[in-house]
Order: C-alpha cells, then structure tokens, then sequence
C-alpha cells in the first residue's frame, strides 16, 4: 500500500503532539487583563452600598423614636388617668368627710339644743 499522504509515523507523531499541545493550550490559564475601571467601579459600588446602609440606619432610627414617643405617650396618658382616678377618689372622700363633719355638728346643735330646753 502506498501512502499517498506521505504522513509518515514520525510526521503523525508531530501532528499529534501539536494537537495535544493546541488542547493544553486551550486548557492552561491566561494572564488577567485588570479591567482599568475596575477601582473606580468598586468604588462607586461601595458608596452605593454605604447609602443603602445609612438610609436604612435612618429609617431605623426613626422607627425606635416613633416607638420611644408613642411609649412616651402612653406613659403620660396612663399617669394622666391615674391622676385623675385619684383625683376623683380624693373629693369622694372629701365629700364624704364633710357630710360626716355636717351630722357631727347636727348632732352637737341637737345636744346643745337638749340642754339649753332642759335648764
């Protein structure tokens, strides 16, 4: 048989090796091309994220403020109530005290009075 080719074994050697080398090649890694914005971007996306934090440290702020103020609120609508719980109950009592002092004195004038009749 005649080889029309004329690829010889040392020839199909070669042309193997070169394409095991070309497949080597494909698989080794390249060196990195720095992207030149590369800084600038990572700044740019740092301060981004650093406004993302400082709007949501506000937001989270002002919802602890809302809530001190509404406790705050509540606190002084509650004293308010108790005040005017004690309030009431004082002139109860009062009122109560002078009704008591009134029939005291009634019935100090109705013994007085008793005596003056008898003598």
């Amino acid at each position: 048989m005649k080889d029309k080719l004329k690829t010889g074994f040392a020839e199909r050697l070669s042309a193997a090796a070169a394409a095991k080398k070309t497949l080597l090649d494909k698989l080794r890694p390249r060196p990195t091309l720095t992207d030149p914005q590369h800084a600038e971007r990572a700044g740019l996306r740092a301060a981004e994220l650093e406004a993302v934090r400082e709007e949501r440290t506000a937001v989270k702020a002002n919802k602890r403020q809302a809530a001190a103020e509404a406790e705050l609120e509540a606190q002084r609508a509650q004293a308010a109530d108790d005040e005017a719980a004690l309030a009431l109950k004082r002139g109860v009592r009062k009122e109560r005290k002078a009704l008591s002092a009134a029939e005291s004195k009634a019935k100090r004038d109705a013994k007085y009075a008793a005596r003056k009749s008898r003598k």
